[in-house]
């Protein structure tokens, strides 16, 4: 699933992150159960409602399914880092004063956080423009 030009990422809703959190935990394809056995809820929402919300985020294409025996295991069809990245792209896009809103947030990061911008900006900057 990749996101078209002047296309806005659609922000999961609280229980689709959870399942992709759940998701991404894992380097292979997973079960509704292993799903549900680590959503962070409480009360933990029904099977089948988990069911429901896995289907829907294939159906979307955040996650492929591969049949396993009897049964379906899910796997993400982006990575977390993917979504967190056009999620922040959206909101820059949105904003009146881009250089102001990536000022403020540069100011908020932390010395580490900065040394990992500063080489991906490196690496940007060696693969040369789009």
């Amino acid at each position: 699933m990749t996101q078209r030009p002047g296309e806005r990422m659609r922000r999961l809703g609280e229980l689709e992150a959870g399942v992709m959190v759940a998701v991404w935990k894992h380097d292979e394809p997973v079960t509704v159960r292993t799903i549900l056995d680590e959503l962070d809820r409480d009360p933990a929402p029904a099977y089948t409602t988990v069911i429901t919300i896995v289907e829907r985020l294939r159906a979307k294409g955040w996650l492929r399914r591969e049949r396993v025996g009897r049964s379906f295991q899910y796997a993400a069809v982006r990575t977390a880092a993917t979504y967190t990245a056009e999620l922040m792209g959206d909101v820059l896009e949105s904003s009146a004063d881009r250089g102001a809103a990536l000022q403020r947030f540069a100011g908020r990061l932390s010395v580490e956080e900065i040394a990992d911008l500063r080489a991906a900006l490196d690496e940007r900057r060696r693969s040369g423009p789009e």
